[in-house]
């Protein structure tokens, strides 16, 4: 394996409020008596797709630079600290006089998190082209996009041009991370076939695929967007796995067993577990034109293991290269035992 290459992440940074009902401080009476509380308090973690990959990428050991619009507020300082602490590069990134985008998590019991968003007029998505112009992308094996940053006005056109422009020198991923709370999923079906066109890598959530192909078979919707451009599909199954279609060609990857805490930020660990792992071999950096079944079968294995450790945590916490290494060693020690 090789030192890998530099990765671009351009997308949102999202403060993540999740409920603590747990937490609720009792209520006192103006008689001096209490009882339990009815209120409910908000902890608050650094989110996002793109913001999670970026991390991730950097944790594993991927020189990761994020373009991202950071507010001044204090979930943007949040947002600095925490991406700086990960080791990702924010040299790029732009001070932005709009506020956080905050999005309110609701976590079942089951670890999965729906979400309701409040995004008017924050800082995410109001990209300027003399703001994506002065980043110098031909230094980056790979430029990663997608989430709400690709379908948000006034942004989104504007990232879509820069990932055209960035398909000369660089590998190009996009992840949709579909938010039918925020955004209607027709605009996605509408925009897909474009995103092909420009995508080598796309990877999306079996959730993702129902919203954007409904009804449509998962290997049917993969043929449909490599006849649309894109070389390799992902479809991430939770604890079955991923499905994977390298023009047509199939690959299966079991999932992970793991203790799921919740499944914040999973998809996008996978995502950046993957781009690492093909990164670390050599095979970013232009159409995909070495790339083998094998090599997509590895890196899918590898990523599911990103993603299982990322959900035996809280929140969107991705494991450090460290981590991967000694969950491997810890694997093979009970492999062999």
């Amino acid at each position: 394996m090789q030192p890998p290459r530099q990765v671009t992440v351009l997308g949102e940074c999202v403060a993540d409020a999740f409920a603590d009902p747990a937490s609720t401080p009792p209520r006192t009476h103006p008689n001096g008596s209490s009882q339990d509380g009815r209120g409910l308090f908000l902890h608050v973690l650094p989110g996002g797709g793109p913001a999670n990959t970026a991390v991730s990428l950097a944790r594993l050991g991927t020189p990761t630079r994020l373009l991202a619009r950071l507010s001044g507020d204090v979930f943007g300082r949040l947002f600095h600290a925490h991406l700086l602490e990960s080791g990702v590069d924010l040299s790029d990134a732009t001070t932005a006089a709009q506020p956080s985008t905050l999005a309110v998590a609701d976590v079942g019991a089951g670890g999965q998190a729906s979400y309701s968003f409040h995004a008017e007029g924050t800082a995410d998505w109001q990209w300027t082209r003399e703001e994506l112009a002065r980043a110098d992308m031909r230094d980056s094996v790979c430029v990663h996009s997608g989430s709400l940053a690709l379908v948000r006005e006034p942004g989104g056109p504007l990232v879509e041009e820069l990932l055209a422009r960035a398909r000369q020198h660089s590998t190009v991923s996009i992840d949709p991370n579909v938010r039918p709370a925020l955004v209607d999923p027709a605009l996605y079906r509408d925009r897909l076939p474009g995103w092909c066109a420009v995508a080598d890598i796309l990877r999306l959530s079996e959730d993702d695929l129902g919203a954007v192909a409904p009804g449509i078979p998962p290997e049917a919707a993969c043929d449909s967007f490599h006849a649309a451009g894109v070389r390799l599909v992902v479809v991430t199954r939770g604890a079955h796995g991923a499905l994977a279609s390298l023009d047509g060609r199939r690959i299966s990857v079991p999932g992970v067993p793991t203790r799921v805490v919740d499944t914040v930020g999973a998809g996008d660990a996978f995502t950046a577990g993957l781009l690492h792992h093909l990164g670390g071999r050599g095979l970013l950096g232009g159409r995909l034109g070495h790339l083998e079944p094998a090599d997509v079968a590895a890196a899918c294995a590898y990523a599911a293991r990103v993603a299982a450790l990322t959900c035996a945590v809280a929140g969107p916490n991705p494991p450090w290269a460290h981590q991967m290494e000694s969950e491997h060693s810890n694997s093979l020690a009970q492999g062999c035992s």
